[in-house]
């Protein structure tokens, strides 16, 4: 399985247009190569570089959606996509873009391909859709983005 975006190859920067520093709307991403066998997906966004000062765990959620379907192949720019959304740190849900307080950070697009479809409510959190998903997991990709406000 593959996930890839028109608007940054992996380990590049990510667009401001994308940022909180842009119009904070969420970059187009593209599947492909999900099994056949997978009956949902999921996608979360995460930052593992906060400092500990800001965010004890060292992690912001950025966006959080399950049970996307499975024959989902793009998700356009600025569009949620069709599924259950979650909640990020921000306690929202839907796409909140990168804007690092400090220095540069990396931006995980996470994409698992799942055997089942969650049992989950609406606005679920992003440990509430990780524990859920175990077990489950038939594939997985990712894009990682970099962005720095200087």
């Amino acid at each position: 399985m593959e996930l890839t975006s028109s608007a940054f190859k992996n380990e590049e920067t990510i667009p401001v247009k994308y940022t909180c520093d842009g119009q904070n709307i969420s970059p187009p991403l593209k599947i492909s190569g999900v099994p056949t066998n997978a009956e949902s997906l999921v996608l979360i966004m995460d930052d593992p570089d906060v400092p500990k000062s800001v965010r004890e765990d060292g992690m912001f959620d950025h966006w959080v959606v399950f049970n996307i379907p499975p024959d989902t192949r793009e998700i356009p720019e600025g569009q949620e996509p069709e599924g259950m959304p979650g909640k990020g740190t921000s306690g929202k849900t839907g796409y909140y873009g990168p804007c690092p307080p400090d220095r540069e950070h990396r931006y995980f697009f996470r994409l698992y391909a799942l055997d089942t479809i969650l049992d989950l409510p609406a606005k679920s959190d992003k440990r509430t859709v990780e524990g859920a998903i175990t077990g489950h997991v038939v594939d997985r990709a990712y894009i990682m983005g970099r962005y720095d406000r200087v």
